[in-house]
């Protein structure tokens, strides 16, 4: 068909629209066959003598080989989810662990259990599970297999042979006492040190748009709220004016549809774009932990190499063990970089994905 084929030929003089744009970005990015869906929805309150919490369902459907079933059911709260995380980053710490919603104020809302932040939450603990699932080698993590497959019981009993107080303070400690020696700044090599400049650079710019992006929902709104008054102003207005009530009962009219075209937008700002910036910023401060942690271990090293310098004894045992830092160190590297071209490449789609969809919501609305 000619018309077909001259549709779908490209040409500098046919207006290609944000959406179509993207599209083309979308080939090159698909990810491969998907074996692991996640749904996490149904909110549901449950009130006891000691405190107020919400559990969320989580559904998994799966044809993975090592699951004992192909579909589960579970009910988690917020808690637990933070329980999984924590697994994630003591398991795999210069891996980069998706964010979670901040415990108890989002979005700049402080009610707990406003139906408008429970929906937030909801949608970025769904978010969370799905970038787990998503990810070449948290994806197989057994504590996440755990956390999809368990009831709570069995969860709570599972979370109690996890690492004791003692064993996360000391952890803590050296981990301080690490980052107070330097870390490992000092051989960091040049591609950690440019992953750190740009991450600084990166969490700079993040913050000033997510505030511009905040200011611009506040003013959208703020003009909402004066439209929504000056449609009925217009139609009483008309009521006393004969000679010109039809021009003001279409002004009424006018401002109804500007009304209804900017409540929209707003939507697509707090739905799409809100959320992503706030993600991002969150993201900025987990990758600036992850870089450190790498600093530590190469930290770790240095300090046994300098003490095999300044020792006589001991060196089988001190090359033993510099042997395997050795090793820690090159397989924390090799980790973090295929882990940050990943991560590099989805927070480019995201973005881009994310102002295509505001500059269309723009179109839409004035055209409108």
């Amino acid at each position: 068909d000619a018309s077909l084929a001259e549709v779908n030929s490209f040409s500098p003089s046919m207006p290609i629209s944000p959406s179509s744009m993207i599209n083309q970005y979308k080939f090159e990015d698909e990810p491969e066959q998907r074996d692991l869906f996640i749904t996490v929805d149904d909110p549901e309150s449950h009130i006891t003598a000691l405190e107020t919490f919400i559990t969320y369902r989580v559904l998994t459907k799966t044809s993975r080989g090592e699951f004992d079933s192909s579909e589960y059911e579970v009910r988690r709260r917020y808690q637990d989810f933070l329980w999984l995380k924590s697994r994630l980053e003591e398991a795999h710490p210069t891996l980069i662990i998706p964010p979670l919603p901040e415990k108890f104020i989002m979005k700049g809302m402080v009610e707990r259990f406003s139906e408008e932040f429970i929906e937030t939450r909801r949608k970025a603990l769904h978010k969370f599970l799905n970038r787990i699932a998503d990810h070449p080698t948290l994806t197989f993590n057994e504590d996440f297999k755990i956390f999809l497959t368990v009831q709570a019981w069995e969860l709570s009993s599972h979370k109690k042979q996890g690492p004791g107080l003692l064993s996360r303070m000391g952890q803590t400690v050296r981990a301080v006492a690490s980052s107070v020696r330097g870390g490992g700044a000092k051989n960091r090599p040049e591609v950690f040190t440019e992953m750190n400049n740009y991450m600084e650079t990166f969490s700079q710019k993040i913050s000033v748009l997510d505030k511009i992006a905040h200011r611009i929902y506040k003013e959208e709104r703020e003009y909402f709220n004066e439209m929504k008054e000056y449609g009925p102003i217009h139609t009483l207005w008309s009521a006393s004016e004969d000679d010109v009530a039809d021009c003001l009962k279409g002004v009424a009219s006018c401002i109804d549809k500007c009304c209804k075209a900017t409540e929209k937008r707003m939507a697509g700002l707090s739905e799409n774009l809100l959320p992503i910036l706030h993600e991002y910023i969150l993201y900025s401060e987990i990758l600036m932990g992850v870089l450190k942690r790498r600093d530590q271990i190469q930290g770790e090293l240095d300090s046994r190499v300098d003490a095999l310098t300044n020792k006589k004894t001991e060196k089988d045992l001190f090359s033993e063990e510099i042997g395997r830092l050795e090793d820690k160190v090159e397989y924390a590297n090799n980790v973090l970089k295929a882990d940050w071209d990943r991560w590099k490449q989805n927070m480019q789609r995201d973005m881009r994905a994310t102002f295509t969809n505001v500059a269309e919501n723009n179109l839409r609305y004035y055209e409108e």
